[in-house]
């Protein structure tokens, strides 16, 4: 594999027209992506996911340059039409759309041709990977006093055309001081085989607000890694919803550093696994300043041979006094096979804090089921009367209507 990638780095730097200072930054990262190689399991973050072992098995001839010269045919059908939004559709890693239609053009700037002018410093192979492959990313930038009067959906498709290839995105979100996004991101994904690795970086000014929605839903054989880095100033919420369930495995990475006072954030996520699919959320929460607050609720229901992970770290920096910081995760186990892994932290060098953290997993309580039999309904119901109502506990948490309302459908779970 080392090989190939080193054929297709040099084929992406000769196709391309890349500054020599922008060459220089992309040999840097591919020979520090060398030197790690993907991640496995001696790594402490990814003690319960190794990454070489599971590309090695799944994907053979990974070829790691995507061309993105050839324009690709939007199917239409894709698009939720339940409700109104903006739009930005990625197809095999290539903007094919980007639609603003409700919104105020000078409100929203939109950079979609960017290289990238520094490397980046964090020890993580995935983003050299990322910053090595990456042939330009996306910008986008909501003006100050401003808010989104619809949601707007980044729809990541991949289609059959797509085979055992990688896919290396780097999208920016800048919310400048006073502005709102909802954001919805969504996959769907008709190709096999393939490694999926996208890179968010949001920055959240004072008094702005996100709400960032990530659904992998539809069933594929695909392998994916985001790296979600957040930065939050003075009064600024973030809410984040996962759902995580369509793919063979997903790594969602989520780095949020609360560095103005009365920052907050909120992570919550569901795992839906069934057959042999393997999908993790890892979080680290740092609060940097006074008054920070953060509540994280992640649930899953694993039948079949899946697994689950959930490794979330809090970390309470010795100025960020008055730090209200909140983490459960929970899981059921439908069959003796599946495995739900957990690795709860907390770091704390403040001595005025109120942090908690928690985890459980266990079977369906079958007491509950013969119980809900009593009442008229037969097992099979009464099974996905209790999964329903113990996976609603999350969705409930997400703030917007809409989009409740829209993922409630998705998981088909009763309104």
């Amino acid at each position: 594999m080392e090989e190939q990638l080193k054929i297709d780095f040099e084929k992406l730097l000769e196709n391309s027209n890349f500054s020599k200072k922008n060459v220089e930054i992309k040999r840097k990262s591919f020979n520090n992506f060398i030197e790690k190689g993907f991640p496995n399991r001696r790594q402490e973050n990814w003690k319960f996911s190794d990454l070489n072992q599971i590309i090695s098995k799944n994907i053979k001839n990974l070829s790691f340059y995507n061309d993105l010269s050839k324009p690709n045919k939007i199917d239409q059908s894709i698009f939720i039409d339940s409700l109104e939004h903006n739009k930005i559709v990625f197809i095999n890693g290539r903007i094919e759309k980007i639609e603003f239609d409700y919104e105020e053009k000078n409100k929203i700037e939109i950079l979609d041709d960017l290289v990238l002018e520094k490397p980046n410093n964090n020890n993580n192979s995935l983003i050299f990977l990322n910053n090595a492959f990456v042939c330009k990313y996306f910008k986008l930038i909501v003006k100050k006093n401003y808010s989104l009067k619809k949601p707007l959906f980044i729809y990541n498709i991949t289609n059959k055309d797509l085979v055992s290839k990688s896919i290396n995105l780097k999208v920016d979100v800048l919310l400048e001081e006073n502005s709102y996004l909802k954001l919805v991101e969504l996959s769907n994904d008709k190709s096999v085989t393939n490694f999926i690795n996208i890179n968010y970086n949001f920055d959240v000014q004072k008094n702005s607000i996100l709400k960032n929605y990530k659904i992998d839903n539809n069933s594929n054989s695909n392998i994916k890694y985001y790296f979600n880095n957040i930065n939050q100033d003075t009064n600024s919420v973030v809410e984040v919803f996962l759902l995580s369930s369509g793919s063979e495995f997903i790594k969602n990475e989520i780095n949020c550093c609360l560095n103005g006072k009365y920052a907050s954030a909120f992570v919550n996520g569901v795992f839906i696994l069934n057959k042999s699919k393997h999908h993790e959320i890892k979080t680290n929460i740092n609060h940097l300043a006074e008054y920070t607050k953060s509540y994280q609720l992640i649930k899953g229901v694993l039948e079949d041979n899946s697994k689950a992970v959930y490794q979330g770290k809090i970390f309470v920096n010795s100025k960020a006094q008055k730090t209200d910081g909140y983490q459960l995760s929970k899981a059921i186990l439908l069959n003796d096979n599946t495995e739900f892994n957990t690795k709860p932290e907390l770091e704390i060098y403040a001595d005025d804090v109120k942090c908690s953290h928690g985890s459980a997993s266990g079977n369906l309580n079958e007491n509950l089921i013969f119980y809900l039999q009593t009442r008229g309904l037969n097992y099979q119901e009464a099974k996905k009367l209790l999964i329903n109502g113990f996976l609603l506990d999350v969705v409930e948490k997400i703030t917007d209507s809409e989009i409740k309302k829209l993922i409630k459908n998705i998981m088909s779970l009763k309104q």
